[in-house]
């Protein structure tokens, strides 16, 4: 199935783990993908992927925190496609520190690229996704903005924000045509989280509280944001979809 045809895509964060499994989803059911990435290697290898398995992607270097950046990454997707039918805001950090130890540095750096990089994307992309008439932008947020553990309340709250700003840019975009949607993904088996995956006593422990008994793929993110992306879901707007094998559901 195509069901991204003629679509254009761009997600941030995409040079490795749930943001190229995603990217990789996009262009295999026929979008054509803008992978940002701080990372120039690793945004070229997986354009590079894409292109040798019959997709279409363009690796853009681009630092979500930096506005030049931002601008510069729409100005690219402008003068190539000139209009942008999918933004998914994945760009991402988590910290662990004691709350009474977060620095000022550190909860700066976390609020700029978890949140305040979703809202400078959101926002400067508005145009193009209007330009083409049937705009959706997919944020992520985390479970971990309302089931937490010890050592992550700054990035927990930032997935917060991220909830709540898609559900308010839900109602906001609404009359461009714009749907917004956001992925609250659980335990997910990334570079991001090998620290719990890799270790086995941790590793046991959450999938001990996973009713499905196993760590989430990239991939099963990347098919629930296929779904939010595709016109499947073209009457949703503001909804959270959770991707956590039952985490959330269990006391």
């Amino acid at each position: 199935m195509q069901r991204l045809e003629n679509k254009i895509a761009l997600v941030t964060g995409a040079g490795q783990g749930i943001g190229q499994a995603m990217a990789t989803q996009f262009a295999r059911e026929g979008a054509e993908v803008y992978i940002a990435d701080l990372d120039e290697t690793n945004a070229r290898t997986a354009s590079e992927q894409i292109a040798e398995a019959g997709g279409s992607a363009h690796p853009l270097v681009a630092d979500v925190t930096n506005p030049d950046d931002v601008a510069a990454m729409y100005e690219q997707i402008k003068s190539k496609s000139g209009h942008l039918n999918i933004l998914v805001n994945n760009a991402g950090i988590h910290i662990r520190t004691d709350f009474r130890h977060a620095d000022d540095e550190t909860v700066d750096k976390v609020f700029d690229v978890n949140l305040r990089g979703v809202i400078r994307c959101a926002r400067e992309g508005f145009d193009l996704l209007r330009a083409s008439e049937n705009g959706c932008i997919i944020n992520l947020s985390s479970i971990m903005a309302e089931n937490h553990v010890r050592q992550l309340s700054i990035y927990a709250t930032t997935k917060g924000g991220v909830s709540s700003l898609s559900r308010a840019l839900a109602l906001e975009y609404a009359p461009y045509n714009i749907r917004v949607n956001y992925l609250l993904p659980g335990f997910i088996d990334t570079e991001l989280t090998k620290r719990f995956t890799k270790n086995p006593v941790i590793s046991k422990e959450l999938i001990d509280r996973t009713p499905l008994r196993r760590f989430g793929t990239p991939d099963d993110v990347a098919k629930a944001a296929l779904y939010l992306a595709s016109d499947d879901a073209a009457f949703i707007t503001g909804m959270g979809l959770t991707v956590d094998g039952g985490v959330s559901i269990t006391v």
